[in-house]
């Protein structure tokens, strides 16, 4: 039987919020695991005490900038849009049905002008601490890497501009060590005349609309604008450290400030684990010489094609000699301001060799062989990645790192970013890294208080998950004291 439905747009009901939200629904489950009184603490210093006009409940502005994060709504125009039509939203930033929402001017400016850098720090580590405080925090193994995020910026708006360039933060050990490692083979040392220099420039293509991001191009992305936030999370999927650059900076020169930060609140952890961007002679002697270790992955070299193999020269450690494919030692001659020792064959006798088309072109037929001064630090971490428990631990690394920007991607709108700047861009990645650890502390508590039918029984890849999350007994002892930042 047909059945017409009347309408009765206009007719008057009296409801309650309270009983229209679902007792299981996300936000019932945010809201019960954290206290957000606590937001006034951080804000309080912002606001004037006994002047001005009255302003918008700061906890209300948060909450709404955190139903952007979690449900991956493009822009704060549109979110509170759906602030004011949602039955959900509105319970959750406490609004009744007849009270109009904030304007989104309004939420859009305390987050530009008002609330800084510290405020949004504070709030991602006020999560972080309520997540640890839960025990549901395991950072024994960090996992690091980094993804780009497209800028608000036309890539055919652009510019040419000489910029200085980036020094590098271990410039000064390692000119130390280049000069005790040149008087050590009877070589003068190298003058420290860098303060007398003019810094190095070079010339790069800048976005005349957002100038603070960074030309991205690489495989088969198409070439952009954009941002990269280098991430670090624990073994659960916490993010515990974001340090956000210029889309054209490398991992390796941003690791040092997001490194910091992991030591800083979680000294604790033993291992590190990242793919082979991270591998320099700098990195690698970092995490070792504080008693920890880098777990990665295989790195294919850089050689010529039709050439000997990079493993066919063998360095011979006693008499400081590189021995090449036909036995014949290459000889240390100096070394270079870079860090690399050179070794050098004699020009006289391979000129004679029948396989120096595959090793050197050189006119005097010599074949030069780099090794870094920290080279031996590399090789330790080509020694651990054949260790069966780190190797398990960096075949992790696709769980866990690779799961959290996959995640912020496509379900908290981390693609592209609409803010423009270094500092806003900053901000905007944090408040979604601290929604999504929001979302995942409310899940697990909501869990852990409300336990499956089944009484929680993983099987099949609950089982091999819960198995790997386990502590492994590492081989190597680790300082007891917090080691200081480098």
């Amino acid at each position: 039987m047909l059945v017409k439905n009347a309408e009765n747009r206009e007719q008057l009901e009296f409801v309650s919020l309270e009983n229209m939200v679902p007792q299981d629904h996300l936000l019932r489950k945010i809201d019960d695991a954290i206290d957000f009184k606590k937001i006034y603490e951080f804000v309080e210093d912002l606001y004037c005490e006994d002047n001005g006009r009255p302003s918008v409940d700061p906890v209300v502005l948060f909450k709404i900038v955190l139903i952007q994060h979690i449900y991956g709504i493009s822009s704060l125009r549109r979110t509170l849009e759906e602030v004011s039509m949602n039955l959900a939203y509105r319970w959750f930033i406490g609004y009744p049905l007849n009270e109009a929402v904030p304007h989104f001017s309004t939420v859009s400016y305390n987050f530009k002008h008002r609330f800084n850098h510290a405020t949004v720090e504070y709030v991602f580590r006020w999560v972080l601490k309520a997540a640890a405080e839960e025990g549901y925090l395991d950072t024994e193994a960090i996992f690091v890497d980094g993804t780009h995020i497209k800028a608000s910026a036309n890539l055919k708006k652009q510019a040419k501009k000489a910029v200085p360039k980036q020094a590098k933060r271990y410039a000064k050990e390692l000119f130390d060590e280049v000069n005790k490692d040149r008087e050590e083979h009877g070589k003068k040392p190298f003058s420290d005349d860098s303060d007398k220099k003019p810094p190095e420039e070079k010339e790069t293509v800048v976005s005349t609309t957002d100038p603070e991001s960074g030309v991205f191009h690489k495989g088969e992305h198409k070439k952009c604008f954009a941002y990269e936030a280098h991430t670090a999370c624990d073994k659960h999927n916490f993010v515990v450290g974001v340090h956000v650059t210029p889309g054209n900076i490398h991992d390796s020169v941003a690791f040092d400030p997001l490194y910091d930060e992991v030591c800083q609140y979680y000294p604790e952890h033993k291992t590190v684990v990242a793919d082979s961007a991270y591998k320099t002679p700098w990195i690698c002697k970092r995490i070792f010489d504080s008693g920890r270790v880098l777990s990665t992955c295989y790195t294919r070299p850089k050689t010529k094609g039709n050439g000997h193999p990079w493993w066919a020269y063998v360095y011979d450690e006693y008499f400081d000699d590189v021995i090449c494919p036909e036995y014949r030692a290459l000889h240390y001659s100096t070394t270079n301001r870079e860090g690399y020792r050179e070794y050098k064959s004699r020009g006289y006798l391979c000129k004679s060799c029948p396989t120096r088309g595959m090793c050197t072109e050189n006119a005097k037929c010599e074949k030069t062989v780099l090794r870094h001064v920290w080279q031996d630090y590399v090789e330790m971490a080509e020694h651990v990645r054949h260790m069966a428990v780190y190797k398990e631990l960096y075949r992790l690394r696709k769980e866990k790192i690779e799961r959290v920007f996959a995640d912020a991607k496509e379900k908290h709108g981390m693609r592209y970013t609409q803010y423009r700047g270094l500092a806003q861009v900053t901000n905007w990645v944090k408040l979604k890294f601290a929604a999504m650890n929001l979302k995942k502390l409310a899940i697990w508590k909501w869990n852990g208080r409300h336990p499956a039918p089944d009484g929680g029984k993983q099987t099949g890849w609950g089982k091999s998950v819960a198995a790997v999350l386990m502590l492994f007994p590492f081989p190597l002892s680790f300082p007891s004291k917090k080691p200081a930042l480098a």
